[in-house]
Formats: C-alpha cells, structure tokens, sequence
C-alpha cells in the first residue's frame, strides 16, 4: 500500500471542526435565513448573517491552520 502517514489528532481535529462548519454553512444557516425573512423577523435575518460571515471567517482560518498542519508535519 506504500508509505502512509497516520492522521494525527490534530489535523483530525481540524478536519472535523472544517466539517462541521461546512455543514453549517452549506446545509443549515441558509434555512435559517429563509425562515426569519418568513417571519418578517429581520432582526434574526441580521443575527443569521453575521453567524455566517463568522462561520466562514472560522473557515479560512481552518483551511490556513490545516495546511500549516499538512506541511510543517
């Protein structure tokens, strides 16, 4: 099978927490939207948005944090 490296726990932790914040992003928080701007509530529309633009911050720094973890091993 060749030379592989076994995954650490940190670079595990990493790809969960990436995994985790993709879900959000991709699956959930758009339906979250949509259901304030339902509601006519646009204060959690707003609450909504910002916890994505959080989320997708939280993103990149993962994606950063992941290939320093790749390539410093």
């Amino acid at each position: 099978m060749g030379n592989s490296t076994p995954l650490s726990n940190t670079t595990y932790d990493i790809l969960m927490a990436l995994g985790y914040d993709a879900e959000f992003l991709y699956e959930t928080i758009e339906m979250y939207i949509n259901d304030a701007q339902k509601s006519n509530k646009q204060y959690l529309v707003d609450t909504w948005i910002k916890i994505k633009t959080d989320r997708q911050n939280h993103v990149n720094m993962l994606k950063e944090i992941l290939e320093k973890e790749i390539y410093s091993s």
